[in-house]
């Protein structure tokens, strides 16, 4: 059990410190009151005040995070306008968050998030410049009988170039490629002799493992790879060439992301892949066995999926908060307090709704639920 928690706190504490930074960061460069920076909710483990009055602390459930700002009602960042005009005089009110401009709201909200992104930035650019990245081509060495990919009309030693549209640089990406597939029909573009040729194979669904044991539903075409010529090409990046790897990695691994989202929502993914802080301190636990590169390459992936999440247009998360500047753009005065108040009943529901669903599918994958 340790095995497993004390990554996942350490994940947490982490990824989630960046994120509530992301929202710190803006918003004492905005001259924002900020009363409270929190790891977690619920009662405080452990905590002090710096010089200008802000309360750091961890608290013992390990979900999240917040910054609350001065003159917030809640950790949500509600407050009523008319109301804090009255309450606080001139002085107070330049620390006022909801009074700010709104060019400077949308970037302290949006700050997180982007935190989460420069998180995984950060952690890809010194894995491909310290570690390096591989490139090696990836050669199908066989094609297996009565397959998917046999019936497609793969064949032994052709070489991989796409799947999907994504150009296949390594021969580690295929099978990433081909698991966050979500259509009927796989794209491949493969090299055969001199010739390019564009096949469409559609995967059988089969109940397997992934590479830490896990039971899940896996997209299997039949193949069998190979390194080009058998040699492995890995390769220590240029800070120009990590920066750009390092960026097309959070950009795809964002993109097929929610793709993916997109497809369960239409029913066209398996949406036992959904899962929560249970299978995400399972998985940590398993990950941080491997040693600290595979570890540290699980927390950028986590990061990314923090920030994407909390862009959803959910009030309660940072999506949320930019819908209602979306909408006090256009209407030239923000929403009235009733409104969002009825907007944060809906993402209330919506979060909890979110939260069974997933907790349900983290007991299922550990066997309570068979």
């Amino acid at each position: 059990m340790l095995n497993y928690l004390l990554p996942f706190i350490v994940l947490i504490l982490i990824v989630v410190f960046i994120h509530e930074y992301g929202h710190y960061y803006f918003a004492k460069k905005y001259g924002v009151g900020i009363t409270d920076f929190s790891i977690g909710f619920g009662q405080e483990i452990f905590g002090w005040n710096d010089k200008s009055g802000t309360r750091w602390k961890i608290c013992w459930i390990p979900l999240g995070g917040y910054v609350k700002f001065f003159g917030d009602r809640n950790v949500f960042s509600q407050a009523d306008q008319e109301k804090i005009i009255e309450k606080y005089n001139e002085e107070d009110r330049k620390k006022l968050f909801v009074l700010k401009p709104l060019y400077q709201r949308v970037l302290i909200v949006f700050g997180g998030p982007l935190a989460n992104f420069l998180l995984a930035l950060v952690i890809f650019f010194s894995i491909y410049t310290f570690i390096g990245k591989d490139f090696t081509p990836a050669v199908i060495n066989e094609v297996q009988k009565d397959s998917p990919a046999m019936a497609g009309g793969l064949k032994d030693n052709d070489i991989i170039l796409e799947i999907d549209g994504n150009k296949v640089k390594s021969i580690m990406e295929v099978s990433k490629y081909i698991m966050m597939s979500t259509d009927d029909f796989i794209d491949f573009k493969v090299k055969r002799s001199y010739d390019e040729i564009l096949l469409k194979v559609k995967p059988n669904i089969v109940m397997g493992e992934d590479n830490l044991g896990n039971k899940i539903n896996k997209r299997m075409v039949g193949i069998k790879l190979g390194a080009y010529n058998n040699e492995i090409n890995h390769v220590k990046l240029g800070p120009a060439q990590a920066i750009y790897h390092a960026a097309n990695e959070v950009y795809y691994v964002s993109i097929s992301s929610l793709k993916y989202i997109g497809a369960m929502i239409f029913g066209k993914a398996d949406t036992s892949q959904l899962g929560g802080p249970i299978r995400i301190a399972k998985i940590s636990g398993q990950v941080a066995e491997f040693g600290l590169l595979a570890f540290i390459s699980m927390m950028a992936y986590i990061s990314i999926s923090l920030g994407l999440v909390n862009l959803f247009p959910i009030p309660m998360l940072d999506g949320g908060h930019l819908m209602f500047y979306a909408f006090e753009k256009v209407l030239g005065r923000p929403l009235s307090q009733k409104t969002q108040e009825g907007f944060f009943r809906i993402g209330m529901f919506l979060l909890l709704s979110l939260m069974i669903f997933t907790t349900f599918n983290d007991l299922r994958d550990i066997g309570l639920f068979g």
